[in-house]
């Protein structure tokens, strides 16, 4: 075969791989939903017993674990008899380095019913969920209460990785308190907390968004340094702190949106003090080695919530905008997509 030929087929065959990734999230999913891998556990088990276990059709699971073996997640020890990959070990619950509930909301209908309109919000710029669901994202997730907690889940597991580089990546001794606004539960400033013994913290978001922090707080063991306050970042920001923290929160929104929560960290924010904003910075024009996934989530901000990923360039003007002048931006070491943003009150 010449290489001119292989090269089509091999162009092809990624052409139809992407087409397939959809059937490939709704397997995943699936599978996070039966607990395959937590009935699996570090062992190996038989189609035909993870089918007794799940209530489910024999025949029928023991297809979806092939399945799961041709992307990579499980293997098949001999005929019908499947093991986890440590790829696919990661859909157990009780995994250090869990993604079940990060797969499962991504998988879910709230995620993924929006994408069927995706050609709409490419023609109007606008959200597709707020048409599917009747409400915004947010306010969807406001409404049910087990949702909520999936998706604070979700952006915990999402954010774990990302925790531990930030500690190290940034001189946090220079502050006395950190204010970590739409902070979720907690899972990055408790990793702020627990490398910097002498800072203290304060953990600010809506009721909902902090539901499990008090939890994640005490885990990680940092509940006595870190204050919660329940707040909307479009209204206020709270006072105190000489660090504001906002990680995945500018991308979520307009820039006319985020002036406005930047604005109000300007006003409580101290000489002396610094915003930091942790996100991924687009470069000026995609280059091969430009990770995928970062310009599949601008489209899911396009979709889902109004927002976007952004360059360089467009957080410095939305930081001007705001009274912030952006002095550095540190990329965190590959494969994390994240830079640390570092501004200061102008």
């Amino acid at each position: 075969m010449s290489n001119q030929n292989r090269t089509s087929d091999e162009a092809r065959d990624a052409l139809v791989a992407i087409v397939f990734g959809a059937m490939a999230a709704h397997t995943v999913g699936a599978a996070a939903r039966l607990r395959i891998a937590d009935l699996i556990g570090d062992g190996a088990r038989s189609a035909s017993e993870l089918a007794a276990e799940c209530a489910a059709e024999p025949g029928a699971m023991g297809r979806l674990l092939r399945a799961l073996a041709g992307l990579g997640l499980l293997v098949e020890q001999a005929p019908g008899v499947f093991a986890a990959t440590p790829g696919g070990a990661r859909l157990r619950a009780d995994h250090p380095e869990s993604l079940h509930s990060f797969t499962r909301m991504f998988t879910d209908p709230t995620m993924l019913r929006a994408w069927e309109r995706l050609d709409d919000s490419v023609r109007t710029g606008e959200t597709s969920f707020d048409a599917v669901f009747g409400t915004d994202f947010f306010g969807h997730l406001a409404q049910q209460p087990q949702l909520s907690a999936d998706f604070n889940a979700a952006m915990s597991q999402g954010t774990r990785d990302t925790a531990a580089l930030v500690p190290s990546s940034c001189d946090f001794g220079r502050f006395s308190t950190v204010a970590d606004i739409g902070g979720g539960d907690g899972t990055l400033l408790a990793a702020v907390l627990r490398a910097y013994p002498t800072l203290t913290g304060i953990l600010f978001d809506t009721a909902e968004g902090l539901a499990q922090a008090p939890a994640r707080l005490a885990h990680e063991g940092v509940e006595d340094r870190c204050t919660l306050v329940t707040g909307d970042f479009f209204a206020t920001a709270p006072e105190g702190a000489d660090l504001y923290l906002l990680k995945s929160v500018i991308h979520d929104w307009s820039d006319e949106r985020c002036a406005d929560i930047l604005r109000h960290c300007r006003r409580v924010i101290p000489d002396g003090g610094r915003l930091l904003i942790v996100e991924p910075v687009l470069p000026p024009v995609v280059v091969p080695s430009a990770p995928g996934a970062v310009y599949l989530v601008d489209l899911n901000m396009l979709v889902n919530v109004g927002g976007r990923e952004r360059t360089r360039d467009e957080f410095e003007r939305l930081c001007e905008a705001a009274g912030f002048a952006v002095r550095t931006v540190t990329p965190l070491p590959a494969p994390n997509r994240f830079s640390l943003i570092e501004a200061e009150p102008v």
